[in-house]
């Protein structure tokens, strides 16, 4: 068995215009002391120059420098901002166009081709860092079909998850010449948002091998799902971990669908870590049962607590979260010693 690693942070909530959250180097000295051996670093110019990763390995080189001088390293990079662009329906042109570069806004085609680009770039500059792993989204071209009314035409469903697969495919193919796996984050509002529109995805690229899953429990009590359950069907595929919280509190004005309401006023609401409904100690069991292999990120989202003590108290959750697995089996002192030929008495064989 494995031990997870952790604890990690997501930078992608706390980047912003002022001292310590405006830079990469104040916010590594941010996180590292709050506690945090990694980052899990969101592909955005402000931070980290995607471009320049994928063909230098001097920057990587100075970038991880810069990281280890703070005791820390990177747990993955996150393209989940360019992986939304390599598919979008029409109906979200709009307020997706702003995830993009300048150049290529208000150009779908144009669009699409720049974020299939950038995934690219991850592959190759994930291999440069010398990571496993990487975050994103998948897009979405069904999602506005998701309800069954009015009655979808016959093919839809299926064409949708063609066309994903037709963008991706080659993608993935990037990844697995860099020997990483590209992790989605499955997700309301992606194509791939559970463990069924997952297994449609796999069969439209043919079960590739890189094509895992980032595993964020928050968003499986939003749609009621058993997040436990999902664990022991699909641990293979989980290759990174978002460690976020949720609650689900329905009552009779509203249930799942929130009824349009603001994050605060949901029935289903994600929370900083504690604050929830969700059974870490069980996720971490589990986990460590199936020998995950990565890292134990916490994404803070909460729609009541200050982000600053959500991060000061994630580290402490996720260190107390983590179980050192044992190197050897807890009734090992009462082992009998017997050899082959006692067993096979004992079973009357001899």
């Amino acid at each position: 068995m494995k031990t997870i690693k952790g604890p990690a942070i997501f930078l992608a909530q706390f980047m912003g215009p002022e001292v310590p959250f405006d830079t990469l180097a104040h916010l590594a000295g941010w996180a590292a002391g709050l506690g945090y051996q990694a980052i899990q670093l969101p592909c955005d110019r402000r931070l980290f120059d995607l471009e320049l990763a994928a063909d230098s390995q001097t920057y990587c080189d100075e970038v991880t420098g810069l990281l280890a001088g703070h005791g820390l390293q990177i747990s993955e990079l996150s393209t989940h901002l360019q992986g939304q662009l390599v598919a979008v329906h029409p109906a979200y042109d709009a307020l997706f166009d702003g995830f993009a570069a300048p150049h290529v806004r208000g150009d779908p085609a144009a669009r699409t081709a720049w974020a299939t680009a950038q995934l690219k770039s991850a592959a190759r500059a994930s291999r440069r860092l010398g990571l496993a792993a990487h975050a994103s989204f998948s897009g979405a071209l069904a999602w506005p079909y998701l309800y069954p009314w009015p009655q979808r035409p016959a093919g839809l469903v299926d064409e949708a998850y063609a066309e994903l697969g037709r963008r991706w495919r080659p993608i993935l193919e990037v990844f697995e010449d860099a020997g990483v796996d590209l992790c989605y984050e499955l997700h309301p509002g992606e194509d791939l948002h559970d463990g069924v529109s997952f297994e449609r995805f796999l069969d439209v690229v043919g079960g590739h091998r890189r094509a895992c899953i980032l595993y964020d429990p928050s968003h499986f009590v939003l749609q009621q799902l058993d997040y436990l359950a999902f664990i022991d069907i699909y641990h293979e595929r989980i290759k990174a971990f978002h460690v976020k919280d949720a609650e689900f509190r329905p009552n009779g004005r509203q249930g799942v669908y929130g009824g349009y309401s603001d994050w605060q006023d949901r029935a289903g609401r994600f929370r900083s870590l504690g604050d929830g409904q969700i059974d870490f100690g069980a996720i971490f069991s589990k986990l460590a049962q199936y020998d995950y292999p990565g890292w134990a990120v916490l994404e803070w989202e909460c729609c009541l607590k200050h982000p600053e003590d959500g991060a000061r108290e994630g580290a402490d959750f996720i260190r107390r979260h983590i179980i050192r697995v044992a190197e050897r089996a807890f009734d090992d002192f009462a082992g009998s010693g017997a050899d082959l030929r006692q067993v096979r008495s004992l079973l009357g064989l001899e």
